[in-house]
């Protein structure tokens, strides 16, 4: 059956091409497997709570007639604005019932949750000008002085502020907003009314295409691993969607949630309980889930694909166990969390826990806060041909102690067990890989930019005793746990990466000497490039040394079990300076020293590309391109705590002979992404 809506009828029909429904909600509550609704262009101010799911070979497709023509979205105009304070007052005010809310008024709730830092009253409402949301204040001389807000990425937009109260005796809400000058009558006013915009109410609502919608400006809550993860978009618990060719815009929190459902015992419970930190609860409800039916059979195995996801105050796209299996490619995700008006954990373009066999590929990520985050069980996880850039604060001027320029970087691996596979990426970002975990492989990158925090980033923090992250790792392949370790760093493979050394920029040199003298256990703000930062570990010969002769019986002590794991590099390639580990000698390193080389990107109608000197600097080396080994996953030792090799989440090994652009590797083995240069 085929559905079709169109909200410029003036009557609501019976979904047939003569008579379409007016919103997408009328087909949503009918849909069945095997049905498609056709939405024409126009603005659809609802939330679309699809009551039913498709089967895998039975969809239900909701597709936009034109690409991006339809947009659906959480936000209604808001009018009939005056001047508050005097004929030459930027300020304006406005009231609104808040029987328009329903049961759920963004401008009483507040953003909270696990690990959000509430520096400021930040509610889950927004003020949009011209599609753009204004920055929330705590008071209206605060929107009369609009201020410059120092930690934005935009400071020229941060001026127009907005602050709203709660007329209880009215049963109103009232706005006041700085505008700068713009009559706000004669401009596009919106304000967020609704939770979300495409998400099913209940769980268990799979197989469902969203395709080629405009989706923006939902009020959506903070989203930590441990809470009920919402987010504008969503397949609420289940399995088997496909989000497709969509433009997802100005969630205030998160854009798409692949995220975990409602457990209401162990929902925000470290918020809201205190007497068990956050990994615990963390723990507690990965636990839970597996008892009550988090498995490869029902949950995941989702697809996002050619999305432009861009200016959400949390995640681009967030998860925990529910983002298992899928695949996320080619989208364009960027300008995430750039207000800085939500801080703490959980901010990134995509932010991932348990990203258990998922892959992410031939992505576009920057100007974000942190360009991705793999948090815990990143296990069978593969990171491959993506472009990172610009995922620390690009700035001078918001290089500040309240902005979050010590943890930002293009890819974060959190606490987890591996095999996480990176390779053929792109990583120009000042801090380009922060690795508070083990069990990685790093194959053919341009790595332009430092290694953070290594071997630190894994404990919890407790001042005086020992606070060891014990995280979970997986049967190969399914969701079943198979145990809990902390971690012991090392476990890390350095193959046929090309590490160039970027100008220092002042502040981001402060934060690194800042957090070296004080001996920071999160993070050294490391912007040095290479492998030298992994100088301290062993070799496999050295660690295997360890356990000749032991026959690990007796009442004999030891300490092998938690030492440092052995890392392994070759074919690596150094420039500007980079530098490699002391054991990882020529020919495995090679050193090239003279001409400096330079990386940028440069985008032109959505086209991006790497503009360089690296390929001829290297070309021109003495004895001409360097040459490394084709690798292929049986040329790397399984990660150690998982016993799991790095290969394809259906268990088939990989070889390492496509790179960046898709093209097939020769003969000849090059270091780096690119199999020919460019």
């Amino acid at each position: 059956m085929i559905y079709y809506v169109n909200s410029k009828v003036e009557n609501h029909g019976n979904g047939s091409k003569e008579k379409p429904f007016k919103t997408i909600n009328e087909a949503a509550q009918i849909a069945v497997a095997g049905d498609e609704v056709i939405v024409a262009p126009g603005v659809y101010r609802e939330w679309v709570n699809p009551v039913n799911g498709g089967t895998e070979d039975k969809r239900i497709v909701y597709k936009s007639e034109v690409p991006l023509g339809a947009h659906i979205t959480g936000a209604e105009p808001l009018t009939g604005w005056t001047q508050y304070g005097g004929a030459d007052s930027k300020v304006y005010t406005a009231r609104v019932p808040n029987k328009i809310f329903g049961e759920y008024n963004p401008y009483k709730e507040l953003v909270s949750g696990d690990w959000f830092i509430a520096f400021m009253t930040a509610h889950t409402g927004d003020v949009f000008l011209n599609g753009k949301s204004m920055y929330e204040v705590q008071s209206i001389d605060e929107v009369e002085a609009a201020a410059i807000s120092v930690p934005s990425w935009d400071h020229e937009f941060s001026v127009y502020k907005w602050h709203a109260q709660q007329d209880e005796a009215a049963d109103e809400t009232v706005f006041y907003a700085n505008f700068q000058g713009l009559d706000p009558n004669n401009e596009d006013v919106e304000i967020t009314a609704r939770q979300a915009c495409f998400y099913p109410k209940e769980e268990g609502r799979g197989y469902i295409t969203l395709s080629g919608f405009k989706v923006s400006k939902a009020a959506t809550q903070w989203a930590p691993p441990t809470a009920y993860q919402e987010g504008m978009i969503g397949p609420h618990w289940s399995k088997g969607w496909i989000i497709e060719d969509c433009e997802v815009f100005e969630a205030k929190c998160s854009g798409i949630s692949l995220g975990k459902y409602l457990q209401p015992e162990n929902d925000n419970k470290w918020l809201k309980w205190k007497y068990k930190d956050g990994a615990q609860t963390e723990r507690d409800c990965i636990c839970q889930a597996q008892r009550e039916g988090w498995t490869k059979a029902r949950i995941g195995s989702h697809i996002i694909r050619r999305c432009n996801i861009h200016d959400c105050g949390q995640t681009g796209i967030v998860g925990h166990l529910g983002g298992v299996f899928s695949l996320v490619e080619d989208c364009h995700i960027h300008h995430i969390n750039n207000k800085q008006n939500l801080a703490g954990c959980e901010i990134g373009g995509i932010k991932m826990h348990a990203a258990i066999d998922c892959i992410y590929r031939r992505n576009v990520i920057h100007d974000c806060t942190r360009g991705m985050w793999l948090d815990w069980q990143a296990q069978g996880t593969r990171v491959t041909q993506n472009l990172f850039y610009n995922n620390v604060v690009p700035k001078e001027y918001n290089q500040n102690d309240e902005s979050m320029v010590g943890c930002a970087e293009d890819l974060f691996i959190e606490v987890s067990h591996g095999p996480t596979l990176v390779d053929n990426n792109i990583f120009l970002s000042d801090r380009a890989l922060k690795l508070a975990t083990q069990g990685v492989a790093l194959v053919h990158n341009i790595i332009y930019g430092g290694i953070v925090a290594i071997g630190k980033g894994t404990n919890n923090g407790a001042p005086t005793k020992p606070s060891p992250r014990y995280t979970p790792y997986h049967v190969p392949h399914q969701t079943e746990i198979a145990g809990f370790m902390t971690i012991l760093h090392g476990d890390t493979r350095v193959y046929n990466n090309i590490f160039v050394q970027q100008p220092i920029r002042p502040a981001l040199k402060k934060g690194m000497d800042n957090n070296i003298a004080n001996n920071n256990d999160w993070d050294d703000g490391n912007i040095l490039a290479g492998t030298f930062v992994y100088e301290k570990f062993p070799t496999f010969e050295q660690w295997n040394a360890q356990f000749e002769g032991y026959c690990g019986q007796g009442a004999v002590t030891t300490d092998k079990y938690y030492a440092e794991l052995p890392v392994w590099a070759g074919g690596n390639v150094y420039l500007n300076g980079a530098r490699p580990m002391s054991k990882e000698k020529e020919p495995d390193a090679v050193v090239i020293e003279g001409e400096k080389v330079e990386l940028a990107v440069e985008e032109a109608d959505g086209d991006f590309k790497l503009k360089t000197n690296l390929y001829k600097v290297m070309g021109a080396a003495a004895g001409g391109m360097p040459t490394c080994k084709l690798l292929h996953t049986d040329d790397m030792k399984m990660a150690f705590e998982p016993e799991e090799k790095f290969e394809n989440p259906d268990g088939t090994p990989i070889t390492f002979d496509t790179d960046y652009s898709g093209k097939k590797r020769g003969e000849k083995i090059i270091p780096g992404p690119f199999c020919d240069g460019i």
